[in-house]
């Protein structure tokens, strides 16, 4: 746990002391139907392509499978954080396959 998060206690003797965090606990996942997710394009620095899926509803672990599963999908590298997944490159149609395949409701977002 990081020291930001640790709030009120600098020290304890306590062997079965635990910190409180404000972190709310973990969300569940809505199931795939449930899901409605937007599929951006967006350009990062250096003129970079990556293709962005927001609007995922559910725990960190969950996003973090999803978006390994859409970047073995579509050949390619990407991310995971903060409630979004990157995928570098345009693989918009690629997703929003992929997606509307596993009963996710997906869409083209932006421009």
């Amino acid at each position: 746990m990081s020291k930001k998060k640790r709030t009120g206690i600098v020290y304890s003797t306590n062997p079965d002391f635990e910190y409180q965090t404000d972190e709310p606990l973990s969300a569940r996942s809505l199931p795939a139907n449930a899901q409605h997710l937007k599929i951006w394009l967006e350009r990062k620095g250096g003129g970079k392509v990556v293709t962005v899926v927001r609007g995922f509803v559910g725990s960190a672990p969950d996003l973090a499978l999803l978006g390994k599963q859409l970047k073995a999908a579509c050949g390619t590298g990407g991310t995971a954080k903060d409630d979004e997944i990157l995928i570098q490159g345009d693989f918009r149609d690629r997703v929003l396959t992929w997606l509307t395949a596993q009963n996710y409701n997906a869409k083209k977002a932006g421009g």
